[in-house]
């Protein structure tokens, strides 16, 4: 889902410690949570709201790799995809 987009990182007054290389990631349900936000500026929120709300909250309580596959409702983003480990 998110992880192959770079997440934009503010750098701090204070600087970062030594040897700390930690770069940010993206929470496996973003994508689902700025739908959430773009439909509420599209139109009648207590219409447009609910569907991308309803996917958000699935994906929030399924396991890592479980979210929903259905396609975002107003992000231009590809539906997100599960990976297949073969063994």
């Amino acid at each position: 889902m998110s992880e192959t987009r770079p997440v934009p990182r503010r750098e701090s007054p204070w600087g970062r410690p030594e040897g700390d290389h930690r770069e940010p990631k993206a929470h496996r349900c973003n994508d689902r949570a700025e739908d959430v936000i773009q439909a509420c500026f599209e139109g009648n929120p207590f219409k447009t709201v609910p569907g991308p709300f309803k996917l958000f909250w699935q994906c929030m309580r399924s396991k890592p790799g479980e979210e929903p596959r259905e396609p975002f409702t107003y992000l231009p983003l590809d539906p997100p995809t599960r990976e297949v480990k073969l063994e």
